[in-house]
């Protein structure tokens, strides 16, 4: 079966926050996801619409899947339930886990359910910083650079390395 390249951000504020990146790294293989590539982790202020809450923990992960973008979307979220995160509540609230597709191969997609490139992969400092960490070269379906995008944001945005890369699986 032919797989794609991807790339997904993880992000944790409750409990264990680099314990809660690293399960969800070593849970991806029984997914159908292999990372090949994990970033250091970032802290991360609070952005969206809650901000009163604990800083993030953020990551991205280099992966390789043969799931089309539903699947995938469908696997990640079983993925974060697993994991502890919780149904329902404020949207940006709290979370044990956070896995988002940021990135499918060239693929671009707008379903109601899912966005690919993700919607804030352009606008989001604890994002761009980790990606272009693991890909200095990452580029959007559409071209645009991530480097470009990331020198075009403000420095409003809080992003502090934090800790050296997560362990890929068997690593």
């Amino acid at each position: 079966m032919p797989t794609r390249a991807g790339l997904l951000g993880l992000g944790s504020n409750v409990g264990d926050r680099r314990a809660q990146l690293q399960a969800a790294v070593d849970a991806l293989p029984g997914a159908g996801v292999t990372p090949t590539a994990c970033s250091s982790t970032y802290d991360t202020d609070p952005v969206g619409e809650v901000l009163e809450q604990p800083s993030f923990l953020n990551a991205c992960v280099l992966v390789q899947t043969a799931h089309e973008p539903l699947e995938l979307l469908g696997e990640v979220k079983r993925l974060e339930r697993e994991l502890g995160r919780r149904q329902g509540g404020a949207r940006h609230g709290p979370r044990a886990i956070d896995i988002d597709i940021l990135l499918l191969g060239e693929l671009q997609l707008a379903e109601e359910r899912m966005r690919l490139p993700h919607a804030q992969l352009l606008s989001r400092r604890f994002v761009l910083i980790p990606a272009l960490e693991l890909d200095f070269s990452l580029r959007a379906p559409g071209g645009e650079r991530l480097a470009d995008a990331l020198a075009a944001l403000g420095v409003d945005e809080g992003v502090r390395w934090a800790g050296p890369p997560l362990r890929l699986p068997g690593g």
